[in-house]
C-alpha cells in the first residue's frame, strides 16, 4: 500500500489512471490529484465513474500544499514545463521523492539548479523516466567515461507539430515529404518545442549534456508513429536505438509508451524489485 500525488489531469494521467486500475497488485492507499480549481468537479466525477478502484481514498486537490498534507510516499507531475517551474521544487524540498514528465524542463539551467538544490534539502529523489525512448541505462554507464558524441532525431506527422514554432515556418498541412522543421543543440530543441522534445531532454541528460547533444525535429506526412532514434558515438560502445512509438490516443504529440514508463517507476517504488 503507498500513497500517490499527481498533479495534472491530462492525457498523460488520464492513461496511467487506467494502468493504475488494472496494472497494480492491488490499489493505493491514497491518491491525491491536484488540478486547477476549474476543472475540480469534472475530475471527481470521473474519478467516481471511471477511476474509483484505484486507491482506498482519493482526494482532488487544487494546492500543492493540500498535496503535501496528505503525505504521498510519491508525486508524479503530468502537468507541462510551468508545472515543474512552479511546484516541483516546493514538493523535493519537503522531503517527497518526484517523477518529472516534462524533462524539457530541465532544460533551463536555473531551474535544473533549483530542483537539485531542492532535492538536496529534502533528502528526496528527482526521477525522471525514460518516456517514448530506451537504452537509457546503456547511455547513463557510458557518460560515467565521457567523451559522448550524441545525436537525436524525432519524426512525427505533421499533425503532432500543430500549435509550434513550426506552424509559422511551415505549411503543416500541405507537406508532401519528410520536412526537417528544426536543427540545433537538445536544449534548443527542449525550449522551441517543450511538448515535443522531453526525448530530447532525456537523451541529453543522461549522455552527452543539453549543449552538446545534438537534435533534429521532423514533419513526415507518411509517418504514422512517433519515431525517435539516436546514435551514441562512445570509446567504451557505440551504438543507434530507434523506435517506433504509437501516439495517445488524444494527442498525436506524446507516445503512448509515456504512460507505461511512468508506471514502471511507479511500481519500482513501490514494489519488491527494481528493474
Amino acid at each position: 500500500m503507498t500513497r500517490l500525488g499527481i498533479i495534472g489531469f491530462g492525457n498523460i494521467s488520464i492513461s496511467l489512471a487506467g494502468l493504475l486500475q488494472t496494472q497494480l497488485e492491488r490499489r493505493l492507499e491514497h491518491l491525491t490529484i491536484v488540478c486547477r480549481p476549474e476543472y475540480s468537479s469534472q475530475i471527481k466525477q470521473i474519478m467516481k465513474e471511471e477511476y474509483n478502484d484505484i486507491a482506498s481514498e482519493y482526494c482532488i486537490a487544487t494546492s500543492i500544499e493540500a498535496l503535501i498534507n496528505n503525505k504521498p510516499n510519491l508525486v508524479v507531475e503530468c502537468a507541462g514545463h510551468d508545472a515543474v517551474f512552479e511546484h516541483v521544487p516546493q514538493i523535493l524540498s519537503a522531503g517527497i521523492d518526484t517523477v518529472v514528465v516534462s524533462i524539457g524542463a530541465l532544460s533551463d539551467v536555473a531551474l535544473a539548479d533549483s530542483l537539485y538544490n531542492s532535492a538536496r534539502k529534502g533528502n528526496s529523489k528527482l526521477l525522471l523516466p525514460s518516456g517514448a525512448i530506451g537504452g537509457i541505462d546503456l547511455l547513463a554507464s557510458l557518460q560515467q567515461y565521457g567523451e559522448l558524441d550524441v545525436s537525436y532525431r524525432g519524426i512525427k506527422p505533421p499533425a503532432a507539430w500543430s500549435g509550434t514554432p513550426a506552424s509559422a515556418l511551415f505549411d503543416l498541412d500541405q507537406l508532401s515529404k519528410e520536412t526537417v522543421i528544426f536543427r540545433g543543440t537538445a536544449r534548443e530543441a527542449a525550449n522551441t518545442y517543450p511538448k515535443n522534445a522531453n526525448v530530447a531532454a532525456t537523451i541529453a541528460l543522461a549522455g552527452a549534456g543539453f549543449d552538446e547533444t545534438k537534435a533534429e525535429l521532423v514533419a513526415d506526412p507518411k509517418a504514422i508513429t512517433n519515431i525517435h532514434e539516436y546514435t551514441v558515438n562512445s570509446p567504451l560502445a557505440s551504438y543507434t536505438f530507434r523506435v517506433e512509438a504509437k501516439p495517445l490516443k488524444d494527442s498525436t504529440k506524446t507516445s503512448a509508451t509515456t504512460a507505461f514508463s511512468v508506471l514502471r517507476e511507479i511500481k519500482n517504488c513501490i514494489g519488491p524489485i527494481v528493474i
